[in-house]
């Protein structure tokens, strides 16, 4: 037995080791413990317990006072990090291009302490410097006990995060300049329903346009590209960025959703998938148009016909059921105001938008028809990268009551007015074609593709159903006038609590595509039919 400090102490002996374990004097308190020793020296006590004021000021001030006098090893030595702290406040240096350092420690908040950072920068002839706030956390040391700053990236700045660097330089992402196909500017001031989509393929990609961010202290992720720019210190140079948008489409577009309280439309080209133009009111809401997520109602059936005409259930000219009223599930399914065709074929249930001819088929399909063809053939829920954010439509295997429901558009389907423009550009291509705003041919993106084609058959038989739609059923008040190679689809998606279903229309003109959806409107053919109508007018269809 001895005593060191006024502990009492025991020597225990082990094989090879020796053991120090200690017995708190009941007069001295808890002040800690005792390392454990192995080679014969004194034990070393670990202090253990809150950190006292003096403390965590005296820690806070040895490290502030080491980083802005450029002492490295020191500064890292006082956290709990020194491996990460000094590889982060010598980039600090380096990369952000810091020749000197200022700090001032503020009052300390428990064991947190704010404090306030000038910087020098000093970037080739560039002379100026940079103030900000941060904070760091005083901890013990959990082998020595001793008070030091747990090391966090927010230390150094509070943008900063794991994998994050300050810079500066000139290399971050410059501003960009919008153009259409045609070379046309297209601004933000000028098409507000294109201020988000602006916004957003200039981050993505306004460092591969011929543009300069200007000289900028800003966080760069792990590849140095911009996360946020904190302050710019010469002014940037906008990069011309190429679209596949249409200016003429586009105001067209616009225009055709202007006025109404809620409304979205999209065009693209079925030969190539592109994009022609995206509108939304309010134009500067919710990007309803490419993110959307609402149930499509009966412009679905072209999908579900597809599938039925696939799989020979059913045929344009063959006689097909359907009745007033239809049951599925334990539901009982009717058509808008009960009608029903006797002794008609699938072309006029079609182009009447017959529910319960969809319904009747229900028993003959497994749940995961519906899916594999939404995506099989028409490349719905994929990843599409078409160079700005999108959903990219729905199509969940279902069974029961929500297998039946979704055939007609309702269920769990769910689309927005990209995706269905997409699926009347596949039929009247035949091909499902990947919708892009920015060309592939920027940066050599992977495009979705439709694991299967459409069959011949299934794409002639398709095209005269849109067809007969479109000349004489539900679509034929909307696309009077147009002719040609044309071909529509209405729908009305009931909402639970609105007292008028969502209006959607889908159709083509020639090599153009677009579809619409007017929220809590009606019919699909008196309230989205117009918008569609004006937007193929605009292209030539």
């Amino acid at each position: 037995m001895a005593v060191i400090g006024g502990v009492a102490a025991v020597v225990v002996g082990l094989t090879g080791v020796g053991v120090w374990a200690l017995v708190a004097d009941g007069d001295s308190g808890d002040t800690g413990t005792v390392a454990t020793s192995g080679d014969g020296k004194a034990p070393r006590q670990i202090k253990k317990g809150p950190l006292s004021a003096k403390e965590v000021r005296t820690a806070a001030q040895e490290f502030l006072g080491a980083w802005a006098e450029g002492d490295t090893k020191k500064a890292a030595a006082r956290t709990d990090d020194s491996a990460a702290a000094s590889k982060a406040l010598a980039g600090f240096r380096s990369r952000a291009h810091v020749s000197k350092v200022a700090t001032s420690a503020k009052a300390a908040q428990g064991e947190k302490v704010p404090f306030a950072v000038t910087a020098q920068i000093a970037y080739g002839a560039k002379r100026t410097s940079w103030s900000y706030d941060s904070a760091l956390q005083v901890v013990r040391d959990t082998s020595t006990g001793e008070p030091v700053v747990d090391w966090k990236p927010s230390v150094l700045h509070p943008g900063l995060k794991d994998g994050r660097t300050l810079r500066t330089d000139e290399k971050g992402t410059p501003p960009v300049r919008a153009v259409d196909r045609e070379g046309n500017p297209l601004t933000a001031a000028q098409h507000p329903t294109l201020a988000d989509v602006i916004t957003d393929i200039g981050k993505r990609y306004g460092d591969k346009t011929d543009g300069s961010a200007g000289l900028q202290i800003r966080i760069a992720d792990a590849k140095g590209k911009t996360e946020q720019v904190l302050r710019q210190l010469s002014k940037p140079t906008p990069g011309k960025l190429k679209t596949t948008l249409d200016a003429k489409v586009q105001r067209a577009a616009e225009e055709a959703v202007s006025g109404k309280p809620k409304a979205s439309v999209v065009a693209v080209k079925p030969s190539t998938g592109e994009i022609l133009a995206v509108a939304n009111s309010p134009a500067k809401g919710f990007n309803s148009a490419l993110r959307g997520s609402l149930a499509p109602g009966s412009t679905m059936k072209v999908v579900t016909s597809a599938m039925l005409l696939d799989k020979g259930l059913a045929s344009p000219g063959k006689a097909h059921p359907c009745p007033k009223y239809a049951s599925y599930g334990g539901w009982k399914f009717h058509n808008l105001d009960k009608f029903e065709i006797k002794g008609g074929t699938f072309a006029q249930s079609f182009a009447r938008s017959c529910n319960t001819a969809f319904i009747t088929q229900a028993s003959k399909l497994r749940d995961d028809d519906l899916t594999k063809e939404a995506r099989d053939v028409f490349g719905l829920g994929l990843n599409w990268k078409t160079g700005t954010g999108t959903f990219d439509g729905s199509v969940p295997v279902q069974s029961g009551t929500q297998m039946a429901s979704s055939l007609i558009g309702q269920g769990g389907v769910r689309m927005n007015p990209l995706t269905m423009a997409s699926v009347a550009a596949t039929v009247q291509s035949g091909t499902f074609r990947q919708p892009v705003i920015v060309p592939r041919s920027l940066d050599g993106r992977t495009l979705a593709k439709a694991p299967r084609a459409m069959k011949p058959g299934v794409h002639k038989d398709l095209k005269s159903l849109m067809k007969l739609t479109a000349t004489s059923g539900t679509a034929a008040e909307a696309m009077a006038g147009l002719s040609g190679d044309v071909g529509g689809k209405t729908g009305s998606a009931e909402v639970d609590g609105q007292k008028k279903p969502n209006a959607w229309f889908t159709a083509y003109s020639g090599d153009v595509a677009a579809a619409a959806v007017v929220p809590a409107s009606g019919h699909g053919g008196d309230n989205a039919g117009p918008v569609v109508r004006k937007v193929l007018q605009s292209a030539g269809g």
